[in-house]
């Protein structure tokens, strides 16, 4: 029986001890990732390089006017003695009248389109808050739209207006100065929404018209003026 064990047993290899896991030379053991003896050292792995963040903001070169230019200048023309005194733009509502949109819904489609490429922002439908016997018009009817632009939206919008769509009107000598409301809001009318350079004219179904409304912080009109006028809205000289 002894000599039967013997054979079974998986005889140590010649000159030495059978190598055991975990030793030196053996992956997991004392010697793992040491270069060999005479070998050249391995070069660390470069670290990839970092790369460039692209944010795709881009800040509206009217609100840096306003941060940089306009308070200062307003600050020593009206005597402010805090930069948060300067009046401010608030917001611009713009609104489109669809009188057609009571008998033809699809004309309201239209004008939904124009204000949404114009402003980059989706219209809000609004709605007839009453009826009406002699217009024919019945409670909830839609007859228009509006947007309301704040932010950086609303400083893009003012500069396209202001440098593209006003210079495109016909015969063009500047904006009435006396269209405000007494509160430092000023309101503007535009006949043609075909001024803009985002309508495509062959796409337009009817030339239609707005209103653009700007609501300053300004407690006065002359504050409202001043601050729009800084801004670059070109007054019509009395």
């Amino acid at each position: 029986m002894a000599d039967a064990d013997e054979k079974t047993k998986p005889k140590a290899p010649q000159g030495g001890k059978a190598p055991q896991a975990g030793g030196k030379g053996q992956p997991g053991g004392r010697g793992a990732g040491r270069p060999a003896k005479g070998g050249a050292a391995a070069a660390p792995a470069a670290a990839p390089a970092a790369r460039a963040r692209v944010t795709g903001d881009v800040p509206p070169r009217l609100r840096e006017r306003f941060r940089t230019a306009v308070i200062p200048t307003m600050m020593k023309e009206r005597g402010y003695t805090n930069p948060f005194q300067v009046p401010r733009l608030e917001k611009i509502v713009l609104n489109m009248g669809v009188g057609e949109g009571k008998e033809n819904p699809k004309v309201l489609d239209f004008a939904v389109a124009d204000l949404l490429a114009i402003t980059g922002q989706k219209p809000v439908v609004t709605r007839a808050k009453k009826s009406i016997a002699n217009f024919k018009l019945r409670e909830n009817v839609p007859i228009g739209c509006k947007v309301t632009l704040r932010g950086a939206r609303m400083y893009e919008f003012l500069d396209r207006l202001v440098n593209v769509a006003l210079p495109r009107v016909r015969d063009f000598r500047g904006v009435p100065p006396k269209a405000f409301d007494g509160r430092g809001n000023y309101a503007l009318g535009l006949k043609e929404q075909v001024i803009f350079p985002e309508i495509v004219y062959d796409k337009v179904d009817k030339v239609r018209g707005m209103d653009v409304i700007m609501v300053t912080s300004a407690r006065t009109d002359e504050e409202a003026k001043a601050l729009l006028g800084h801004l670059g809205l070109p007054f019509r000289e009395s």
